[in-house]
């Protein structure tokens, strides 16, 4: 299961991954918001991103309008290792060398094409382990 939120600025690009993971039979939460009326993004990562951590979802896909906001929101919750993508190299390698397991896209930034490519790299690409392991052991005792 896949856990999804967004605030107003990314919300139009959530509604079109949400088709793409009908498509591919991938299962999801949506945590919102809704529609296209202001809301926070600290708060739409929030519900998502806890859902990760307690087992619920396996991964989150969060949005906002630069993909930002929400990726430094959801890296202030314990357990959470959330990059910002924009590109198929950064989408990629997060997961195989840093095991993220929440991807933020921009809905001001990139188009639905390129977003349902970045998802369909994140979902898929497995953590590489090895040398990796240690270094996100390291980024774990961080946290405190």
């Amino acid at each position: 299961m896949i856990a999804l939120g967004a605030d107003h600025g990314g919300y139009a690009l959530k509604e079109e991954i949400k088709q793409y993971l009908d498509a591919k039979g991938i299962p999801y939460k949506d945590f919102g918001c809704y529609n296209t009326e202001s809301v926070d993004y600290p708060d739409m990562a929030k519900a998502p991103c806890e859902a990760v951590v307690a087992g619920e979802c396996e991964k989150a896909l969060l949005f906002c309008g630069t993909g930002v906001g929400i990726s430094i929101a959801a890296n202030k919750i314990k357990g959470i290792r959330a990059c910002c993508c924009s590109d198929a190299f950064s989408a990629k390698y997060t997961r195989l060398h840093n095991d993220a397991n929440a991807l933020c896209l921009g809905g001001r930034v990139v188009g639905a094409g390129l977003a349902t490519e970045l998802v369909e790299l994140f979902l898929t690409t497995e953590f590489e382990g090895g040398r990796h392991a240690r270094r996100i052991e390291k980024i774990a005792a961080l946290e405190g």
